[in-house]
């Protein structure tokens, strides 16, 4: 390690800027380890009630986020219902059916089901616990990128924007990727979600309920020992609320972890060199690290 800092340990060298409490020096090691190995990494880790920061990897820099982008549209999609634009209960349609899901790229549930119509708050529902591509359409087609993006803007965020519907592939014309982002950003935004200041507390309760259905617990949240499907109350002391996104070389978490001790906000990002099983499951690894130092910072 370089030397300490008032915040913890410093080690800029290896990531290109980074710094760290004590008690994160596995997580550090382990993402610095990818880092070395060619992968870009950007991690945060934030103290949930006095804010200090416990783990900062290249925080400020925007990298691809996948499905992570989703988030903003349910803030936006969150607000209008709060101020009367969108009724929760008003249905909307499904662009694309079971003999189309390549459209909206593949993946979800709602294009698998017969039902080609859901209550807003429905779709919603589905962003949240499988980040569902249909839906996330739907919502989009709802209340409109620009909505989205204005939204983004009046939270403060800049290098955090969701770019794009979802897409099987991206063609030259279309955005290079479905939403970018930077850990500091997400990170920041989760707390102000957990503490009410997303637009106001109704919002924000709302967007935590759907996240809180997230079932994809196979990166950061692996190591909490939760059931995928069933972990919005307390379970051993444990409350998760969180959204992953996946897409080839990209592995991308945001959340808030309250334990027994204390809780945190956090986001990781990682964009690798996808070519082999081998590369994807250091990468998982990594960031099981992650979750393993959050738990036991947590308890």
């Amino acid at each position: 390690m370089a030397g300490a800092t008032a915040g913890g340990v410093d080690d800029g060298p290896r990531h290109g800027g980074g710094r760290h409490d004590e008690s994160f020096g596995a997580a550090f090691e382990a993402l610095g380890e990818l880092a070395l190995e060619g992968a870009a990494v950007s991690a945060t880790v934030v103290d949930l009630d006095v804010g200090s920061d416990l783990l900062l990897v290249d925080e400020s820099v925007a990298l691809p986020i996948a499905q992570l982008g989703v988030v903003l549209l349910l803030i936006e999609v969150s607000a209008q219902i709060e101020s009367g634009q969108l009724r929760p209960l008003d249905e909307i349609e499904r662009l694309a059916g079971p003999g189309d899901r390549s459209a909206v790229g593949g993946g979800g549930l709602w294009s698998y089901l017969q039902r080609r119509s859901l209550a807003v708050t429905d779709a919603a529902a589905l962003v949240g616990a499988l980040r569902d591509p249909a839906a996330v359409n739907a919502l989009i087609g709802l209340v409109g990128l620009d909505a989205v993006r204005a939204r983004a803007d009046a939270l403060g965020l800049r290098r955090t924007a969701l770019l794009d519907v979802a897409r099987a592939e991206r063609g030259p014309d279309d955005a290079p990727a479905l939403a970018v982002g930077s850990t500091r950003e997400l990170a920041a935004l989760a707390a102000r979600l957990a503490h009410g200041e997303v637009v106001d507390a109704a919002v924000s309760s709302r967007v935590l309920g759907w996240a809180s259905l997230g079932v994809d617990l196979s990166l950061v949240a692996a190591p909490f020992g939760l059931d995928p499907v069933s972990h919005r109350r307390l379970d051993h002391d444990l409350q998760l609320v969180h959204l992953a996104g996946i897409d080839g070389g990209v592995r991308s978490e945001v959340g808030v972890l309250r334990g027994p001790a204390r809780g945190v906000a956090y986001a990781v990002t990682v964009t690798f060199d996808d070519l082999t099983l081998g590369h994807r499951l250091r990468v998982s690894g990594a960031l099981r690290t992650v979750g393993t130092t959050l738990l036991e910072h947590v308890h």
